[in-house]
C-alpha cells in the first residue's frame, strides 16, 4: 500500500486522458480549411466527392450561410466518426484490462494513438485522413481503461478527487487541442520539408507532427513509469459485461444498484452538452461575427472554468457534500447556461451564459463517473466504466448531429432552450439515485 501510495499512476493517467482530449478536439480550429484542402485535392468521383455532394443538398446551397453549413457538416462527420469508435471499442478495452491489466492495455492503445498521428502527418488524401482517424478513435476508446486505473488506485472516499483529476485532464484537453490546432494551422511544413511532399506531407502535418511527439512521450512515460493497478486477485475475477455494436443493447440494465441511472444520466446530459458545445462555434460566427481567434477564446475560458474548479473546489467539496449533491449542482447551473447562451444578445451575456454551463460541466462529469465507480465492484470497473465511457463516446456521437439539425432548422435560441429542457430529464433522475456505497 505504501509503495503505492510514493509512486502514485496519476500523473501518467492524467497525460493518458488529456492526450487522448487533445486528439479528439485538435481539429475543432481546422475543420473549415481541410475542407477547402481537400476538396482541392480530390476528384468529384472520389469519397469526399460524393460526400461534398451530398452536403451540398442538405446544406441548402441558395444560402448565404451554405459555405458554414458545409464546414459544420463536414466536422461533424468527422468528430462523429471518432465517437463513435470510441463508443465500439470502449468496453472493449475497459473488459480486456480487467482480465490482463491496465498496463499491456495502455501501450497498446497508446501506441495506436501515435501511429494515428502519423498516418495523419502523412495524410494528403481524404481517404488516409479517415484510416487515421478510425485509428484513432478505435484506440483513443482506452479513456475506460485510465478511468479503471484511477479507481485502482483510490479509495472508495477519495474516488471524486481521483475522477476530478480525470476531469482537470478533459478540461485541460479542450483548452490546449483547439488552442494547438488552431497555432499549428499556421505553419505549413511543405515549406520547409518540401522533398516530403511525394510522402503526403499537407498543411496539417505541423499540427499532426507536435502530436504525435506528445503521444510518443506519454508511450515512453507509461512503459517507464506506469506500474500495474489491477490487483492479481482481481484479475480476470469479473464477470465480463457483454460487449454489442447494438447501442440499444448498451442500454441493458446490470445487476449493479444506481449504475444504470447513472448511465442514463450520463448519456442524456452528454447528448445535450455535446450538441451545445459543437454547435458554439456556428453561434458566435452568425451572431458576433467572432472570427477563429476569438472562437479560440471561448473554448480557452470555458476549459480553464473547468480545469480550475475541478483541481480545485471538487476535490474539496465532494468529501464534505458528496458526489450526489455536486451533480445536482452541476445540472442545474448547466440548464440556465444553456438558455442563457442561445439567447444572449451580447457577448457579455454569452460569456456569462457559457461560464454558468462550464461552471455545471465541472461539477457533473467527475461527480458521474464517480458515482458510477462507487456503485461498482473492484473487480468489475474496467467493464462497467467501459460501458459508462463507451456511452458518453455515443452521445458525443449522437449529440453534434442532432445539435446541428435543431440549430439549423429552428435557429439557435430554441436549440439551446431544448437542450435545457433535456436535461430536466437527468436532473430529475439525479433524485433517485441511491447513496453510494463506500465498502464494496
Amino acid at each position: 500500500m505504501n509503495e503505492r501510495a510514493q509512486k502514485s499512476p496519476i500523473p501518467v493517467i492524467f497525460l493518458t486522458i488529456f492526450v487522448d482530449l487533445m486528439s479528439f478536439s485538435i481539429v475543432f480550429p481546422l475543420f473549415p480549411a481541410m475542407l477547402g484542402y481537400y476538396l482541392g485535392n480530390e476528384s468529384s468521383a472520389s469519397l469526399l466527392g460524393e460526400m461534398r455532394d451530398w452536403i451540398t443538398s442538405v446544406s441548402n446551397t441558395e444560402s448565404s450561410g451554405s459555405a458554414t453549413r458545409q464546414a459544420v457538416l463536414f466536422g461533424g462527420i468527422l468528430g462523429s466518426l471518432y465517437s463513435i469508435l470510441q463508443f465500439l471499442f470502449a468496453p472493449f478495452w475497459g473488459g480486456l484490462s480487467d482480465r490482463v491489466g491496465r498496463r499491456p492495455v495502455l501501450l497498446v492503445t497508446i501506441l495506436g494513438i501515435t501511429v494515428s498521428y502519423v498516418l495523419w502527418f502523412f495524410s494528403s488524401s481524404f481517404t488516409l485522413l479517415l484510416v487515421a482517424r478510425f485509428l484513432g478513435g478505435m484506440m483513443g476508446g482506452n479513456i475506460s481503461v485510465a478511468t479503471a486505473a484511477v479507481a485502482d488506485c483510490t479509495t472508495r472516499e477519495n474516488r471524486s478527487k481521483g475522477m476530478a483529476i480525470i476531469g482537470v485532464a478533459f478540461g485541460l484537453g479542450f483548452i490546449l487541442g483547439p488552442a494547438l490546432g488552431g497555432a499549428l494551422s499556421h505553419v505549413d511544413l511543405r515549406v520547409y520539408w518540401p522533398s516530403l511532399l511525394p510522402l503526403g506531407l499537407n498543411p496539417f502535418s505541423a499540427v499532426a507532427g507536435a502530436a504525435a511527439i506528445l503521444s510518443t512521450a506519454n508511450f515512453l512515460w507509461v512503459y517507464r513509469s506506469f506500474r500495474e493497478t489491477l490487483r492479481d486477485e482481481d484479475r480476470g475475477k469479473a464477470r465480463e459485461e457483454r460487449r454489442t455494436i447494438n447501442p440499444i443493447r448498451l442500454f441493458k440494465p446490470l445487476d449493479l444498484k444506481g449504475v444504470n441511472a447513472g448511465n442514463l444520466i450520463w448519456f442524456f446530459y452528454l447528448t445535450a452538452f455535446s450538441g451545445m458545445e459543437f454547435t458554439l462555434t456556428f453561434l458566435a460566427t452568425d451572431r458576433f461575427q467572432y472570427t477563429t481567434r476569438q472562437i479560440t477564446y471561448l473554448f480557452l475560458f470555458s476549459g480553464l472554468i473547468i480545469a480550475v474548479v475541478q483541481g480545485g473546489m471538487v476535490r474539496q467539496l465532494a468529501p464534505l457534500y458528496g458526489e450526489k449533491a455536486l451533480l445536482i449542482l452541476g445540472l442545474a447551473l448547466v440548464i440556465p447556461g444553456f438558455a442563457l447562451v442561445g439567447w444572449a444578445p451580447r457577448e457579455g451575456a454569452l460569456y456569462l451564459g457559457l461560464g454558468l454551463m462550464a461552471l455545471g460541466s465541472a461539477f457533473v462529469t467527475p461527480s458521474a463517473s464517480a458515482l458510477v465507480s462507487l456503485y461498482t465492484p473492484s473487480d468489475r470497473q474496467g467493464s462497467v466504466l467501459g460501458i459508462f465511457r463507451s456511452l458518453g463516446a455515443l452521445a458525443r456521437a449522437v449529440g453534434p448531429i442532432l445539435g446541428c439539425t435543431v440549430y439549423w432548422q429552428l435557429e439557435a435560441q430554441a436549440a439551446y432552450l431544448a437542450a435545457a429542457v433535456l436535461l430536466l430529464l437527468p436532473l430529475g433522475l439525479t433524485f433517485l439515485l441511491p447513496p453510494p456505497l463506500k465498502n464494496v
